[in-house]
């Protein structure tokens, strides 16, 4: 009685060998790739095919087919095969222009939209194409190509014609330079600047309970504003603040003293000023004015709409979510009362920013965006 046709003799090189159990090691093998590389690792080892197949829970018919196909063409017979189907519905040509429509502004088409959905990309291809593809098709090739027509992100362009000349050297400040030589230990950089128009808002507000959060009613009374002046020491992360009813050059000034007589300030073989183009500290008359008063002030106002670049703004992001952001202040002396108390608290583990922006983050940043002159 004939005991059925032998199975495929295969003889690996040392090559194949290395290759196929480096595939059945590597975490990031898929399961089919390691599976039919051990069919023929143990087809080499000298098994059957009715081994193989109890050894890996399949049947011999598979172990067949991988076995004969590694025989044929070596390491390329065991990728998938081209599958038969029908062909492409739409051709290249389609694609590209159902591309070309979501990547172009609604205005170019004259339509009265800002931005365009799944939908309107359909009805403007649906005048152009004889048999537009569906909906869903176009949704599917948008997203193979990562594009979204419907969302939006907004930008600013550099205004001041002196953007990298002005930001640079505020930039080598936050990772310890000054003109190419590093900051010593006696090197103190100040970070200032206002938050204007702080409101006191009162509202009714209720608790956070199991599965609710904090509500805040809509309405509000309003009881006047306060103006926060304050600075942050970026090596330290202290802040000095002042809250005041007018944002004024004299009131900045009383805040400036009052930062300059502080201990690690007087001791200090320089005070590096970062400043906006405020009116209460413009480059005109107030680097004049800081440098008679102190003999040990570097002054360094950033370019027009490089406000991001002063680190005393992440301070007021974190004062805005943390302290005044669904608050309710019955009168401006509450709403001081709790600027000053977080500026305490923040005092109390004070931590400097870590900044990691840098001089050629800029530069990627104006090769993008070039000044507008």
């Amino acid at each position: 009685m004939s005991s059925g046709p032998r199975p495929v003799s295969l003889t690996l090189t040392a090559q194949d060998r290395s290759d196929l159990e480096a595939v059945t090691r590597r975490a990031t093998s898929s399961q089919r790739d390691g599976f039919r590389a051990r069919i023929v690792l143990l087809a080499a080892e000298g098994y059957n095919n009715t081994e193989i197949a109890t050894e890996l829970s399949c049947t011999r018919k598979t172990v067949r087919k991988w076995r004969g196909r590694f025989a044929e063409t070596g390491r390329a017979g065991l990728a998938d095969a081209a599958r038969p189907g029908c062909p492409p519905t739409y051709d290249d040509s389609v694609r590209a222009l159902i591309t070309a429509i979501a990547c172009e502004l609604p205005s170019k088409r004259n339509l009265p939209l800002s931005r365009l959905s799944i939908t309107d990309v359909h009805m403007v291809a649906v005048t152009e194409i004889d048999h537009c593809p569906s909906p869903s098709t176009i949704a599917a090739w948008l997203k193979q190509a990562a594009i979204k027509p419907w969302t939006c992100t907004s930008w600013k362009r550099p205004r001041d014609p002196e953007f990298a000349q002005k930001a640079a050297p505020v930039l080598d400040l936050y990772n310890g330079t000054w003109n190419d030589k590093d900051l010593t230990e006696r090197d103190v950089i100040i970070c200032a600047d206002e938050k204007t128009a702080i409101k006191a808002r009162a509202r009714h507000r209720s608790p956070p309970g199991p599965g609710t959060s904090m509500r805040v009613e809509h309405e509000y009374e309003r009881h006047g504003g306060c103006t926060y002046q304050a600075a942050l020491n970026a090596s330290t992360g202290e802040v000095y603040g002042r809250c005041v009813t007018r944002n004024t050059r004299a009131n900045f000034e009383r805040l400036v003293e009052e930062v300059m007589s502080h201990p690690i300030c007087s001791a200090a073989d320089r005070v590096f000023w970062i400043l906006d183009n405020g009116s209460a500290h413009h480059p005109n008359t107030f680097t004049w004015w800081l440098k008679k008063q102190y003999d040990n002030v570097e002054v360094l106002h950033l370019p027009k709409g490089g406000s991001w670049l002063n680190q005393i703004e992440l301070y007021f992001a974190v004062l805005t979510r943390k302290a005044l952001t669904g608050g309710s202040f019955a009168s401006v002396v509450e709403l001081m009362h709790q600027i000053a108390g977080f500026e305490v608290l923040w005092n109390a583990v004070p931590e400097p920013f870590e900044w990691t922006y840098t001089t050629k983050d800029l530069e990627k940043l104006l090769e993008r965006h070039p000044t507008i002159e």
